[in-house]
Parts: structure tokens; C-alpha cells; sequence
């Protein structure tokens, strides 16, 4: 049942920023945390292997939310070494999509529209925005001592692309972003690569040349501190084999899939989003999408045992209810995260806890 989201969609991402969190999330119940944490991740013991991907949780406000509503690993929203502004208003809308999201509907437009109905899938659009790096700092420092016993907050980060910069400056941009992160305390950090690629239109993590040379770059500036490789859907098993070559050098986990990208229009088959053209196409998140993150996590799994590698896999994309998480865990995922879900049911963690108490 789909309950009144704390991310706000008829709110721009600022109103969102500045008022928020919503609804669950601000109703003031902290739920309890009973017995010692029980499961190992990257250096800390949790309580429960399941947690929100950064996206919905903006600020150390939206983490307290989360960590008081049992969402035991929270990742703060991607910062960057620099401000920078989101997409106009609307930033999500719902879409209705029979089925799967195949990557050949993908090809087709999808038709959104302001009726959130299950199952839940959405479209969202933000460009990924960031407040200045002296103020991001000082409330990630917040949203870190928020954790309590057998909780964990994650502080994702990425570079920025800028006209006539170089592969080097975009990856010397990405290390500066981290080191910013580590500087808070944090104590996981997470590279978003899940983003716009250097030169191209695509994503950072598929140009697999120049994820190595971030994963260098971020590995020599943050030391020993853990880190996380969050990345997209990938058809083809060899690029799947190289992340995890490039995982094993330099980081200690592989977070997907973010989103499935379509094009998106209303009900005049206009572009749904306004701005840019490039805004014609966008990510798709929910239920939909479920189907290529649980392959994707299995065949990762597979790689990880026939390799005989030891990074975490954590699973993402389309955990809306109890269920979907089994099937993450049954695929091999050592974490599983829920965004969409959990923005519109802020007890997601509760029932699952309720239902699989075992994970």
C-alpha cells in the first residue's frame, strides 16, 4: 500500500531540500533497535543488510529519517567538489509500465503523468546537484553521527564534467570530491559512476578506461577508507568482468543498478521533463527495473566466486515490497537498498525485517 512519500514530487527539489523530509519520515517515530547488530559490511557490524541508495535522501535530515525508520545502511545524497544546480521542476512523475522494462520497451517513449500507482515505477531527473562542499561537509557530519548501534551512513560523491577538460582534470575532479567526503569522517564513502561520461553521452561507468583511472585517482586520495563502485545496468558480461577486475584493485564493493534510461514524454507525446532536449530521456526507477538488478547481481555473484574475489555486491533497483528483497538476498547480494520503495512506504524496513528476520 502506498503511503504519502517524505520526498515531496509536487515540491521542487529545493522546496524538498529546505522542508523536508515528509510525511513518514516526519512523523516522528523512532523505531527500536533490539539485540546487537548481527552482520558484517565493509568494516562495520549492522544490525539488518538493508538500507536507501543515495537519491532520496538529500540532506542529514533525510538520513536521520531513514537510520530512526530501521533503514540500517544510509547513503547521503551524491556531492560534488563544487555547487551545482539540479532540473527545473518536476524532477519525478509516474510512469505505468506493464510489466518489465525491457531494455527494448526502453527504446520506446514512456507516457508519465502525477498518478503514483502500484506497481510503483517513476521517472526521475535531478542532474545530480550538489550544495558548495563547506556547507555539504558540515551536515554530512551530522547525518554520520545520527547512526546509532549497528548503523552506518555512506557519503556518495562524483566529478564533474566542464567543457575542455581533460581525462585527467575529470578524474582529478573525482578525487578531490572524495577527499572532501573523507574529510567529514565518514567512514564508507561511495564513487558515483552512475553518471554523465567525460566526452559522451553515456555513463562514467561504461567507459571502463576511465572508471580505472577514477578508481586510481580516488583510491590515492582517500588512503585505506573503504569504498563503493556504484554503477549502471551492463549487457555484456565481459565489461561486468573488467568492473570487477577494477573493483578488486581499488574498491571493496559494486552498488546497481541506478536506473534504466528511456525516453519520457506526456500525454500529447511532448517531452514530459522541460529544459534541455538531452532531458528527453531519463531514468526509470521502480518495480520495473527490478528484473535487470537482481541479474545483474547474480551474475556478478558468479564472477565473484569463479574469480574468487571478496568485494560486496549491494543490490538496487525496484525493492518495493518484503519479497523483492528475498530475491536480492537469494541472488547474492550482501546488501539491498530501496529508493522508490522506501519513499513511499517509510516502514519498508520494518515489514522486511518482520517478514525475513533471518535476511
Amino acid at each position: 500500500m502506498l503511503q504519502a512519500p517524505f520526498y515531496d514530487p509536487t515540491k521542487s527539489y529545493e522546496e524538498n531540500l529546505a522542508n523536508g523530509p515528509y510525511n513518514g519520515f516526519a512523523d516522528g517515530v523512532v523505531l527500536p533497535i533490539e539485540g546487537e547488530p548481527r552482520f558484517e559490511f565493509l568494516g562495520h557490524k549492522i544490525n539488518y543488510p538493508f538500507g536507501i541508495p543515495a537519491g532520496p535522501l538529500l540532506d542529514s535530515k533525510f538520513v536521520k529519517g531513514a537510520l530512526d525508520k530501521g533503514f540500517d545502511v544510509a547513503v547521503y545524497k551524491t556531492v560534488r567538489s563544487r555547487q551545482y544546480p539540479s532540473h527545473p521542476f518536476p524532477n519525478i512523475l509516474a510512469l505505468h509500465i506493464d510489466g518489465d522494462l525491457t531494455l527494448e520497451k526502453a527504446k520506446q517513449p514512456l507516457v508519465a503523468d502525477t498518478n503514483y500507482t502500484e506497481p510503483l515505477s517513476i521517472t526521475n531527473s535531478f542532474a545530480v546537484p550538489s550544495r558548495a562542499a563547506p556547507v555539504w561537509s558540515e551536515d554530512a557530519k551530522k547525518g554520520i553521527a545520527a547512526a546509532r548501534k549497528g548503523q552506518v551512513m555512506v557519503l556518495s560523491f562524483m566529478g564533474t564534467v566542464e567543457e575542455g577538460q581533460t581525462a585527467e582534470e575529470f578524474a582529478a575532479d573525482f578525487a578531490e570530491a572524495a577527499r572532501l567526503s573523507a574529510a567529514t569522517g565518514a567512514t564508507i564513502l561511495e564513487a558515483d559512476l552512475s553518471c554523465p561520461n567525460f566526452g559522451d553521452e553515456g555513463l562514467v561507468c561504461y567507459d571502463l578506461d576511465m572508471t580505472e583511472k577514477i578508481s586510481a585517482a580516488i583510491r590515492n586520495a582517500i588512503g585505506d577508507i573503504p569504498y563503493i563502485l556504484k554503477v549502471g545496468y551492463y549487457k555484456d558480461d565481459t565489461d561486468l568482468e573488467r568492473l570487477a577486475d577494477i573493483t578488486a584493485k581499488y574498491g571493496q564493493a559494486i552498488s546497481g543498478i541506478n536506473t534504466l534510461s528511456a525516453p519520457v514524454v506526456n500525454d500529447k507525446g511532448e517531452q514530459a521533463l522541460p529544459g534541455s532536449p538531452k532531458r528527453l530521456r531519463s531514468g526509470i526507477c521502480g518495480a520495473s527495473i527490478k528484473w535487470a538488478g537482481v541479474e545483474q547481481v547474480k551474475r556478478l555473484a558468479e564472477i565473484r566466486k569463479r574469480k574468487k574475489m571478496d568485494w560486496k555486491i549491494i543490490g538496487v533497483g525496484g525493492v518495493t515490497v518484503p519479497k523483492d528483497f528475498k530475491d536480492y538476498r537469494d541472488a547474492g547480494a550482501d546488501v539491498v537498498m530501496s529508493a522508490t520503495g522506501a519513499m513511499w512506504n517509510p516502514y519498508l524496513a520494518k515489514e522486511i525485517k518482520e517478514a525475513y528476520p533471518d535476511a
